[in-house]
């Protein structure tokens, strides 16, 4: 069994910032993720127990390095001064690239 290295992008943020983080995926032509409804607690509280608008939703996106850049750039650039967004990298090793 052979792995090839691509980037798991893992993106927590409050549910209020999910569809400008879709746009820019879309804006990149990655049209394959995973979204999940989560909770916790850090620097703004704990989140997700209460409205909907207070819910954190994580993103993962598994991409090749080349796509990544650009998306860390725009979402950093334009999304971390108005919402609550925690955003890191992981390598990984998937079986079929063709996915990806």
């Amino acid at each position: 069994m052979k792995l090839y290295p691509v980037k798991l992008l893992t993106i927590t943020c409050e549910i209020l910032a999910q569809k400008n983080i879709m746009e820019i995926l879309t804006k990149h032509e990655i049209t394959g993720y995973t979204i999940y409804e989560v909770n916790g607690n850090g620097a703004r509280g704990l989140r997700g127990q209460g409205f909907k608008n207070e819910k954190n939703v994580k993103i993962e996106i598994i991409l090749r390095e080349a796509k990544l850049q650009d998306i860390v750039e725009e979402v950093s650039r334009t999304m971390f001064a108005n919402f609550a967004i925690v955003l890191y990298v992981s390598d990984v090793g998937v079986l079929r690239t063709e996915k990806f």
